[in-house]
């Protein structure tokens, strides 16, 4: 009788190859709600390891509550939480069924408290827009509500990146056990618990669990939809690779009055060696530094078919035109692109003083491609300097180097991830793109080929040998990274319907 009624209630669940119906998903979105408040409440920056574990205990509970077997992998105080759903392990006929690992993760970026407006970012809100446009504080309880209005959002840290699309995964478990139903496929879970630093320790976590993680293919549920909040499918990032080059002038800073007209500074030659890196147009200018990267005419009309608005793009940028790398933004970030993140040589304000600095120095970012991977770029990057007749040393000059050469300078690579992509007519991307377009009730999914961010699919790509997908569930508008983030309640309902039809969907 009970399940009767349960299939009355959600008459989408009975049918298995049918889209959950938006009053269904809205009842298991209202059912995972106080949980959702729960886990934002605890704070979860990763700089703080028992912050950490307290998420990865809370969150192991709430995944064997819906039926996972789960183990914490050991991570120096910050482990990372997998979950593996118990399913079938053939089909009819001894074929194997495959397994799909999902990604998210469950820390957080840092908060200043007084920037939010709310009396904390660990005390979830909700809130909505007033006449007046503000948006205001209303009572929670409208998130339990018969008719739950859609432009209710929850604001709190994480509220968008990444707990909401954790809850909303596990509302969608939650659909199919009400329905006595399984997935139809085998369903690993790993929630990163430093994603927001970086990820510097998956590669660790991964290759220490290779066996437990083994999967067919990889979903990850980050980041924003796109801005024309269409169902938005991801099939790559690009790496960024930070490079630091410092260009070196007298051994000391000397008094610019004495010295100026006579001493070389720094600060101007590293300006001169940075402008000869890109053109008016925004165009690097290092000979090769796009030609690795060759798009066809199909794959240019789907950059076209994500439909960007590009003089909206520029107006909400401020910004009077584009840079013309691509011809249009979705085309842009497909190549490889040379950054400067900062620059800095003697005191500026009050506590300036009237010398010529002893050297300069440019961090760049190298947001590098599948093609054009880090040390590729590099060396482009190093020979162009040499060009321009630096000699490069591998630390402070030395007496020998300050009489030898003319113009000095250190350049160096750090650490960063490389870009993934998997090609949007796999096996893969054409499940993902299918799963989509069946439970989309916001028009055609947005196909993008390469996203310019950068999220840590190298390793778990690398490592794992799966292709992996980017399934974005958030609004777009949800401030993830600063203050007063929030998640929009009609984003969260759809998102489980959208989860439920990737679970349903057979790979």
């Amino acid at each position: 009788m009970r399940l009767a009624l349960l299939l009355f209630a959600f008459p989408a669940l009975a049918l298995a190859q049918e889209p959950l119906s938006p009053y269904a998903a809205q009842k298991l979105a209202q059912g995972t709600f106080r949980e959702y408040l729960e886990l934002l409440s605890l704070p979860n920056d990763a700089i703080n390891p028992p912050d950490i574990q307290a998420n990865a205990d809370w969150l192991e509970a709430a995944f064997k509550k819906r039926g996972f077997t789960t183990k914490q992998l050991a991570n120096k105080g910050k482990p990372m939480l997998f979950a593996e759903y118990p399913t079938r392990r053939s089909r009819e006929g001894g074929n194997p069924v495959k397994t799909i690992l999902f990604y998210m993760h469950m820390d957080g970026q840092p908060v200043v408290d007084k920037e939010w407006s709310q009396p904390s970012p660990w005390k979830p809100v909700v809130k909505m827009r007033n006449v007046e446009g503000k948006w205001e504080i209303v009572d929670t309880e409208l998130l339990f509500a018969e008719k739950l209005h859609p432009e209710l959002r929850v604001f709190a840290r994480a509220s968008s990146d990444d707990k909401g699309p954790i809850m909303m995964f596990l509302a969608a478990f939650d659909g199919l056990k009400q329905a006595k139903q399984q997935p139809a496929y085998n369903v690993k879970v790993l929630l990163d618990s430093e994603e927001e630093k970086g990820s510097p320790s998956i590669p660790a976590v991964v290759s220490a669990n290779k066996d437990l993680l083994k999967s067919d293919a990889i979903v990850i549920h980050d980041g924003p939809r796109h801005a024309s909040e269409r169902p938005t499918l991801i099939f790559g990032n690009r790496g960024a690779t930070r490079v630091t080059l410092v260009v070196y002038g007298p051994r000391q800073p000397l008094h610019s009055g004495h010295y100026g007209n006579y001493a070389p500074n720094p600060a101007i030659r590293l300006s001169r060696l940075i402008a000869s890196m890109k053109d008016d147009n925004g165009r690097v200018t290092i000979p090769g530094y796009y030609d690795r990267v060759q798009l066809s005419d199909a794959e240019k009309q789907i950059l076209a078919d994500t439909g960007d608005d590009e003089p909206a793009i520029r107006r909400r940028l401020g910004i009077r035109r584009a840079e013309t790398v691509g011809g249009s933004l979705q085309e842009a970030i497909q190549y490889p692109s040379l950054n400067v993140r900062g620059m800095s040589s003697a005191s500026v304000g009050d506590k300036a003083s009237n010398i010529i600095p002893h050297q300069a120095i440019a961090e760049f970012d190298l947001r590098t491609t599948p093609e054009s991977p880090p040390e590729y770029l590099f060396s482009l990057l190093k020979n162009h300097i040499e060009r321009q007749g630096y000699h490069l040393i591998s630390a402070q000059p030395t007496e020998e180097d300050r009489a030898t050469y003319d113009k000095l300078a250190t350049l160096t690579m750090g650490q960063g991830g490389r870009a993934s992509r998997t090609p949007l007519e796999s096996p893969l991307g054409k499940w993902a793109y299918a799963s989509l377009k069946q439970t989309s009730s916001s028009g055609e999914p947005v196909r993008i080929r390469m996203m310019g961010g950068s999220v840590p699919t190298d390793s778990l790509v690398e490592i794992l040998g799966a292709p992996f997908v980017i399934v974005p569930l958030v609004n777009g508008d949800n401030n993830q990274h600063t203050f007063d983030e929030n998640m929009r309640v009609g984003h969260y309902v759809e998102g489980v319907r959208t989860i439920t039809g990737m679970l349903r969907a057979p790979y």
